[in-house]
């Protein structure tokens, strides 16, 4: 079994100042076996990360639809945002990705009812737990809604600092491609800890920073 980290972020994403040599040190420390680098509509973080630590990294993706955010595992080409969520996880299917749902039940980040249930026939999973969440009822939410539509729980830090790496992870067996991980998900064992509301402010300064043009990713 590994310990796996299936939401998190570096410096090619929009509210991040992280770096992809950063995060690695972070699972070093941390002793996580796998992690997913999953930046906003770019898979440029992940290819770095991966070049420098090729056994330890899969290249993901956080996918801002029309409707909210997917996250994919096994990315091989980046998907734009601002698409219809259907369309994208069209893209995503393609290229033969896992699909899960970034924080469904976030009421600052989260999906429309009515556009969720529309897309459940075509995804892999919903993130049932996020460390960013604020309030813990938004992931019971996203558990009880999994629960209810026999899909199994994806769970993710949402890192956007390395700090935050490790707040939460899975324990899987070892997976090679998304096809072995949708075989084994349901069996993944979730160690999970919300990371407090204050973190978000690393995410407000990161985008203020590159707004003003002091950040050069």
């Amino acid at each position: 079994m590994l310990r796996v980290e299936f939401h998190c972020h570096t410096h090619y994403s929009d509210d991040s100042l992280t770096n992809p040599q950063a995060l690695l040190e972070a699972c070093q420390r941390l002793q996580i076996d796998r992690l997913v680098v999953t930046d906003h509509n770019n898979i440029d973080g992940a290819l770095e990360a991966q070049q420098l630590d090729p056994q330890r990294i899969i290249v993901g993706e956080e996918v801002r639809t029309t409707g909210g955010e997917l996250l994919a595992f096994f990315v091989q080409q980046a998907v734009p945002r601002g698409l219809a969520p259907l369309a994208a996880i069209e893209r995503l299917r393609a290229q033969g990705a896992f699909i899960s749902v970034s924080h469904p039940m976030d009421r600052m980040r989260g999906w429309q009812k009515p556009t969720l249930l529309e897309i459940l026939p075509y995804i892999d999973a919903i993130e049932t737990f996020n460390s960013r969440c604020i309030w813990p009822s938004w992931n019971k939410q996203a558990l009880l809604f999994a629960r209810q539509h026999d899909l199994p729980g994806t769970s993710g830090s949402d890192a956007h600092t390395p700090e935050e790496v490790g707040q939460s992870t899975m324990m899987i067996e070892d997976v090679k491609d998304a096809d072995e991980l949708r075989r084994v998900i349901r069996q993944a064992v979730a160690h999970n800890r919300l990371s407090g509301w204050g973190v978000h402010f690393a995410s407000s300064k990161a985008m203020e920073m590159k707004k003003g043009q002091l950040f050069d990713t």
